[in-house]
């Protein structure tokens, strides 16, 4: 996580009206308090050292059976670049839950192959309880669904490619 992006966490902590949040990745752990009468009192930012860092990028190589069919797939991929050259990235605008329908009963907002109008809703992001319909900034096709249903997703993560009209 860079700094920017701690501190618009922990300006959004302070005026969402929270008293304690954690976030805790593989890659470092984020404890924001909150005291009364004062702004944000501690944002505590455990990283691990490199070496620690090092030992978990090399384990799914470990793993090769799991590993060697994508990375035999990736210059394969490489040819059809360019086609994914013209396709626009729907990103996330907030960090939270995705949701590809409003309920489980109900179908999902989209599905590969649809069409899509700019400010049609494609999804759903249930951050802190809060349930943010997400609208296409663009007109076009959905291409490729990029997230699993009910899985958290990060600030700016790619959810949808859209082939524009």
């Amino acid at each position: 996580m860079k700094p920017k992006e701690i501190q618009e966490l922990i300006d959004f902590i302070a005026s969402s009206g929270l008293a304690e949040v954690n976030i805790e990745t593989e890659q470092f752990k984020i404890n924001v308090k909150k005291y009364p009468n004062t702004a944000v009192k501690a944002a505590d930012i455990i990283m691990p050292a490199l070496p620690q860092v090092a030992p978990q990028q090399v384990l799914p190589v470990a793993q090769a059976p799991a590993v060697a069919a994508p990375v035999a797939a990736e210059p394969k991929a490489s040819a059809p670049a360019a086609d994914t050259a013209n396709l626009i990235t729907i990103k996330s605008p907030m960090i939270g839950t995705f949701y590809r329908s409003s309920s489980p009963e109900t179908p999902a907002f989209v599905n590969v192959g649809d069409v899509v109008e700019a400010g049609k809703p494609v999804c759903i992001i249930v951050a802190m309880k809060l349930f943010n319909e997400i609208e296409s900034e663009i007109s076009g096709k959905i291409v490729k669904i990029l997230v699993e249903n009910a899985t958290p997703v990060e600030y700016d993560q790619p959810l949808f490619l859209v082939e524009p009209k």
